[in-house]
């Protein structure tokens, strides 16, 4: 069964936040963007050039005064800035939960199954697999790809 979700306009998403207990900041210089802040949790939007909501912050917890990205290194989950990387809390994670799902009711976006089960990470780097998510031509050679290179350049010169 599906059901149709409707997206808000920028107007009626802004009211909705405030009507429950949002706080809105104007990004400063800019028109129709506003940081939005609750739990500890913030995260940006702003006015699409037809009226509708353009995500253009997604949600983080704050460290100091910028918003963390959520990595999963397998082992353990991260809340990661520029300047620091800190290991995610229980607390961490529900208040991240529990603002995602209100801010996707705010913009009148779909609640995904995967997602309603628990909080999603922007990223995932397990420790073993280190650059995996970059192209192969950036990857940093492996030792035993180094090793057959170095096998390999013997035979030839062998020849």
């Amino acid at each position: 069964m599906t059901t149709k979700v409707e997206e808000r306009t920028y107007e009626d998403a802004v009211a909705w936040l405030r009507d429950h207990g949002f706080d809105l900041i104007e990004a400063p210089g800019t028109q129709n963007r506003v940081f939005v802040k609750k739990y500890n949790v913030s995260a940006a939007i702003q006015k699409n050039g037809d009226d509708h909501v353009k995500i253009f912050a997604y949600p983080g917890y704050l460290i100091g005064s910028e918003i963390s990205k959520l990595v999963n290194k397998g082992y353990q989950q991260f809340l990661k800035t520029a300047k620091a990387e800190v290991p995610a809390t229980a607390d961490h994670l529900k208040a991240l939960h529990q603002f995602t799902e209100e801010f996707k009711e705010a913009l009148g976006l779909p609640s995904l199954y995967n997602e309603s089960l628990g909080t999603v990470s922007e990223a995932y780097q397990y420790d073993r697999i280190e650059d995996r998510d970059k192209p192969q031509a950036e990857r940093p050679k492996r030792p035993w790809q180094v090793a057959t290179d170095k096998v390999i350049a013997k035979m030839k010169k062998g020849r």
